[in-house]
């Protein structure tokens, strides 16, 4: 009898106990007590210190009845000495707990990034709720403007929109996927250095003023592009760093480049001289057979860095009295598009290398390998180093034509 009394007691006890615990974390965690923060953008002030946006969204206010009405964003912006500061401001302002886990998005302006923002990001990955996947946004405007236009055309939440929008890289090669988590390991590696997404806002005019040839339509980046429309948010190009400081930006062709040495690019649309006719292009869809070969050998001091890559394409573009069946002319445009590749991605690590002084593709990582110990590697400096280096570069292609042109 006591023994089952005993019993009954220590359950009740144990009910109250997990009563007491889960009622606080609950009142805690209660959705009702939290702002989900989808974006941050951060600048510098008037008074020198940051002036921090917070982007809120709230999906429950899309339309009950299942309409295609988007869900609202609200953004306030805050000035702070610091990011935990300003999240401690905002927070006393609306009156509920700043949620970070469903941040999409971090945003800095181009004046703070060319000062560095080696603070921000140790912040900002030491904030558990920060999930390394968060992009990393370069605004060539101010980030809270980046913000305000980053608007979703054909999706209903904004979080989807973050979720996607550099998915387009995959496919196009134009820009890239740059997390905050990418960027801190290259901040701390000494082989390798940071980058992040190029962010702008498209032009609003009703006409284009931009560039739309064959030749100029590749040079186009955020900011400076030929869309024109709608004025939205816009993510061409990436924006390369040296350490924690901006040194420089990547256009389309140049990130294209980047993407077919990181192996991000499934395929890809350039325009190739014709051979057969002046001032003339030939559009190839190119796709990547194997990730590119690299070597680094260093000699007498200084990086030599051979590079080979294999693509397989089809042509795109079509043009009367042409004939895409012959083997001769086949042959003539795959040459065509190895010398393009080949040139594009020789000036592109050039720039990396001579320019900017940025080894955004990871050379110091193969390079490696020369070196006895990790020690070695280290006291050679690689990061000062690569500004010396040389470079050649292989393509092997093989054009076919298009899959709807056969043989009669």
């Amino acid at each position: 009898m006591l023994k089952n009394l005993s019993r009954k007691i220590f359950i009740v006890i144990l009910i109250i106990l997990l009563l007491l615990a889960f009622s606080k974390s609950y009142a805690t965690l209660n959705i009702d007590n939290l702002s989900v923060i989808v974006a941050m953008g951060i600048d510098i002030s008037d008074k020198n210190h940051l002036q921090i946006s917070f982007q809120f969204t709230n999906p429950s206010s899309v339309s009950e009845s299942g309409t295609s009405e988007q869900a609202p964003s609200i953004i306030y912006s805050v000035d702070a000495s610091s990011i935990s500061s300003g999240i401690n401001l905002i927070n006393t302002y609306i009156g509920k707990s700043v949620n970070l886990s469903h941040c999409k998005v971090i945003a800095f302006s181009e004046e703070i990034a060319s000062q560095g923002i080696s603070d921000e990001i140790y912040t900002l990955i030491n904030d558990t709720q920060i999930r390394p996947s968060t992009n990393i946004v370069i605004s060539k405007t101010s980030a809270r403007y980046y913000l305000e236009h980053s608007k979703p055309l054909f999706e209903n939440l904004i979080t989807k929109y973050y979720e996607v929008f550099s998915a387009s890289g995959s496919y196009t090669g134009f820009t890239a996927n740059a997390t905050i988590g990418d960027f801190f390991n290259s901040l701390i590696c000494q082989s390798c250095e940071p980058f992040a997404i190029l962010g702008g806002v498209t032009n609003s005019s009703t006409e284009s003023t931009g560039a739309t040839n064959s030749e100029n339509d590749t040079t186009t980046k955020s900011n400076a592009s030929s869309l024109f429309g709608q004025s939205t948010a816009e993510n061409t190009g990436l924006a390369v760093f040296k350490e924690d400081v901006l040194v420089g930006e990547l256009n389309s062709i140049e990130t294209l480049c980047f993407s077919i040495m990181r192996n991000q690019v499934d395929g890809f649309l350039i325009s190739v001289p014709n051979p057969n006719k002046a001032n003339s292009y030939i559009d190839l869809h190119v796709t990547p057979l194997t990730s590119p070969k690299v070597t680094v050998d260093i000699l007498n001091g200084t990086p030599y860095i051979r590079v080979n890559c294999r693509f397989t394409g089809r042509i795109y573009s079509m043009e009367d009295n042409a004939d895409y069946l012959n083997n001769d002319m086949l042959n003539q445009i795959s040459n065509s598009c190895n010398s393009y590749l080949e040139s594009i991605l020789t000036d592109y690590m050039y720039k990396t290398s001579k320019a900017l002084n940025s080894d955004i593709n990871g050379f110091g990582k193969t390079a490696r390998g020369n070196f006895l110990t990790l020690n070695d590697f280290y006291d050679y400096h690689w990061s000062e180093k690569y500004k010396d280096s040389f470079f050649e570069v292989s393509i092997d292609s093989s054009i076919r034509s298009s899959s709807l042109l056969t043989e009669s």
